[in-house]
């Protein structure tokens, strides 16, 4: 025997166990005489004698106690590998890298997704990093990232993307402007076209700076930006300082400021859109694949 099998040190603990042979090749389906040549060639290989044997007895020597302790520890690991390996192949267990757009997780379809994928996989590791939607593009190529959520824009062809939702644009304006006083529906872009904005830097590389402004010069529209800045958040609380108007995704419904109005639009003005996306060659791991149908196919 040119190297120790994991059979052998089972036949060994099984005779380890029974301290007859007999018993022990009748516990492990075979016949004694095999099952006491290859504890010889075991004894052989290891070079120590690992039972004391007699016409009447079967004991361990020191040296089979302390290879006992030792084989079975073994087991016990390649079994917990393999445990792990089928719980990862399955999705149940392994790493997830998210990348998330600011908005994202006040969206309730992503929320809801998250939650639900770490109560049915609590032993997946979840990482998320916290990148506009273009800061995503680099390390989804890379491999770095498993997923982006990010808004609609141009990707290179490596990547690919799946529509999670659309959601409309609404207009952020402080809670003393006259805007407040339109009826329902009737706010229009052109509402805005002459007021002060507050918006993102170009700088920043939000997918949102060339969406929205690509909707509004659509309509003939260029805002006159008087506050340029990096975070949706800082966009919100300029315009609770009375500072200009601005345009986010409804998303931002859920963020309560003080002095802050949100109003929507009418049903013909812009929406914009949420993707996961993912490398559309890169192997996808199990738990990648599960929280892309939980996500996806969320009721």
């Amino acid at each position: 025997m040119s190297h120790i099998e994991l059979r052998h040190l089972r036949y060994f603990i099984a005779v380890a166990d029974e301290l007859h042979f007999g018993r022990a090749a009748e516990r492990l389906h075979i016949s004694q005489p095999p099952l006491s040549q290859q504890i010889q060639a075991l004894e052989a290989h290891v070079g120590a004698a690992l039972f004391y044997r007699s016409n009447r007895t079967v004991r361990l020597t020191q040296a089979g106690q302390v290879f006992l302790s030792e084989a079975r520890q073994i087991l016990q690991r390649v079994d917990e590998a393999s445990a792990q390996a089928a719980r990862i192949h399955r999705g149940e267990s392994g790493n997830l890298t998210l990348g998330l757009t600011s908005s994202a997780p006040f969206l309730r379809r992503v929320s809801s997704t998250l939650h639900r994928f770490r109560l049915t996989y609590p032993d997946v590791n979840i990482r998320i990093e916290q990148l506009n939607s273009k800061q995503q593009i680099e390390p989804l190529l890379e491999g770095k990232l498993d997923l982006g959520m990010m808004r609609n824009g141009e990707l290179p062809p490596e990547l690919e993307h799946h529509l999670v939702l659309t959601e409309p644009l609404i207009a952020v304006v402080h809670k003393d402007h006259p805007l407040n006083a339109l009826a329902e529906g009737e706010l229009t872009f052109q509402h805005l076209a002459d007021q002060p904005f507050v918006f993102f830097s170009k700088d920043v590389g939000t997918s949102l700076y060339d969406d929205i402004l690509g909707q509004l010069k659509a309509q003939g529209i260029t805002p006159f930006i008087t506050q340029e800045v990096g975070e949706p958040l800082t966009i919100i609380g300029l315009v609770a300082a009375g500072l200009g108007v601005s345009i986010l995704p409804a998303s931002y419904l859920r963020i309560q400021v003080e002095g802050v109005r949100y109003l929507r639009f009418g049903n013909l003005h812009g929406t914009t859109q949420l993707w996961l996306v993912n490398h559309a060659t890169r192997p996808l791991t199990a738990a990648t694949r599960a929280f892309m149908a939980l996500l996806l196919h969320d009721d």
